[in-house]
Protein backbone atom coordinates (compact mmCIF):
# COMPACT_ATOMS: atom_id res chain seq x y z
CA UNK A 1 0.00 0.00 0.00
CA UNK A 2 1.61 3.64 -1.20
CA UNK A 3 -0.97 5.44 1.01
CA UNK A 4 -1.13 6.40 4.53
CA UNK A 5 -3.81 8.56 5.25
CA UNK A 6 -2.98 11.61 7.72
CA UNK A 7 -4.61 12.92 11.09
CA UNK A 8 -7.81 11.71 11.49
CA UNK A 9 -8.40 9.72 8.09
CA UNK A 10 -9.26 6.25 7.69
CA UNK A 11 -8.79 4.26 4.21
CA UNK A 12 -11.56 1.76 3.55
CA UNK A 13 -11.73 -1.13 1.05
CA UNK A 14 -15.62 -1.30 0.72
CA UNK A 15 -17.33 -4.49 0.84
CA UNK A 16 -19.60 -5.08 -2.48
CA UNK A 17 -22.70 -5.99 -1.95
CA UNK A 18 -24.38 -9.61 -2.28
CA UNK A 19 -25.51 -9.52 -6.04
CA UNK A 20 -28.35 -12.23 -5.76
CA UNK A 21 -31.30 -11.66 -3.58
CA UNK A 22 -32.58 -14.05 -1.08
CA UNK A 23 -35.07 -14.87 -3.27
CA UNK A 24 -32.46 -16.31 -6.39
CA UNK A 25 -32.89 -13.20 -8.29
CA UNK A 26 -29.47 -11.59 -9.68
CA UNK A 27 -29.25 -7.50 -9.28
CA UNK A 28 -27.00 -5.90 -11.98
CA UNK A 29 -24.15 -4.20 -11.33
CA UNK A 30 -25.86 -0.44 -12.37
CA UNK A 31 -28.99 -1.18 -9.94
CA UNK A 32 -27.01 -2.41 -6.79
CA UNK A 33 -26.95 0.24 -4.10
CA UNK A 34 -23.46 1.74 -2.85
CA UNK A 35 -21.51 -0.32 0.19
CA UNK A 36 -21.68 1.29 3.09
CA UNK A 37 -19.82 -1.76 4.81
CA UNK A 38 -16.26 -1.98 4.33
CA UNK A 39 -12.72 -3.27 5.33
CA UNK A 40 -9.74 -0.65 7.14
CA UNK A 41 -6.69 -1.02 5.35
CA UNK A 42 -4.87 1.97 6.97
CA UNK A 43 -5.55 4.72 9.54
CA UNK A 44 -4.22 7.81 10.30
CA UNK A 45 -1.88 8.47 13.57
CA UNK A 46 -4.93 10.56 15.02
CA UNK A 47 -6.64 14.34 15.30
CA UNK A 48 -4.82 16.82 17.83
CA UNK A 49 -6.99 19.14 19.96
CA UNK A 50 -6.31 22.74 20.65
CA UNK A 51 -3.40 22.09 23.22
CA UNK A 52 -1.65 19.99 20.88
CA UNK A 53 -2.41 16.21 22.48
CA UNK A 54 -2.40 13.57 20.06
CA UNK A 55 -5.89 11.42 20.24
CA UNK A 56 -5.55 8.44 18.24
CA UNK A 57 -8.35 6.77 16.38
CA UNK A 58 -11.28 4.59 17.77
CA UNK A 59 -10.91 2.16 14.95
CA UNK A 60 -7.87 -0.18 13.56
CA UNK A 61 -6.72 -2.00 10.16
CA UNK A 62 -8.35 -4.81 9.89
CA UNK A 63 -11.47 -3.63 11.48
CA UNK A 64 -15.34 -4.27 9.25
CA UNK A 65 -16.98 -0.51 9.54
CA UNK A 66 -20.53 0.98 8.27
CA UNK A 67 -20.62 4.27 6.96
CA UNK A 68 -22.89 6.71 5.10
CA UNK A 69 -23.96 5.72 1.81
CA UNK A 70 -22.07 9.01 0.07
CA UNK A 71 -19.29 9.58 2.95
CA UNK A 72 -15.86 9.53 1.85
CA UNK A 73 -13.96 10.58 -1.05
CA UNK A 74 -13.80 7.27 -3.91
CA UNK A 75 -9.88 6.84 -4.67
CA UNK A 76 -8.10 4.09 -7.11
CA UNK A 77 -4.93 3.00 -5.26
CA UNK A 78 -2.60 0.13 -7.35
CA UNK A 79 -5.76 -0.23 -9.32
CA UNK A 80 -7.90 -1.04 -6.21
CA UNK A 81 -11.01 1.35 -5.60
CA UNK A 82 -10.84 2.86 -2.09
CA UNK A 83 -12.61 5.21 -0.18
CA UNK A 84 -10.82 7.83 2.10
CA UNK A 85 -12.80 9.54 4.84
CA UNK A 86 -12.46 10.92 8.29
CA UNK A 87 -13.48 8.49 11.61
CA UNK A 88 -16.30 10.91 12.44
CA UNK A 89 -17.73 9.37 8.74
CA UNK A 90 -17.60 6.20 10.12
CA UNK A 91 -20.33 5.21 12.09
CA UNK A 92 -19.59 1.96 14.16
CA UNK A 93 -17.28 -1.32 13.91
CA UNK A 94 -19.36 -4.43 13.22
CA UNK A 95 -18.50 -8.17 14.61
CA UNK A 96 -17.05 -9.21 11.43
CA UNK A 97 -17.63 -13.05 12.58
CA UNK A 98 -20.93 -12.38 13.90
CA UNK A 99 -22.07 -10.75 10.42
CA UNK A 100 -20.72 -14.26 8.77
CA UNK A 101 -22.19 -16.49 11.02
CA UNK A 102 -26.14 -14.50 10.35
CA UNK A 103 -25.75 -14.28 6.63
CA UNK A 104 -24.77 -18.56 6.90
CA UNK A 105 -28.03 -19.07 8.56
Amino acid sequence: MKLRPLQDRVLIRPVQPEAKTSGGIFIPDNAQEKPIEGDVVAVGAGARDEAGKLHPLDVKVGDRVLFGKWSGTEIKVDGEDLVIMKESDVMGVTDHAATKTKKAA
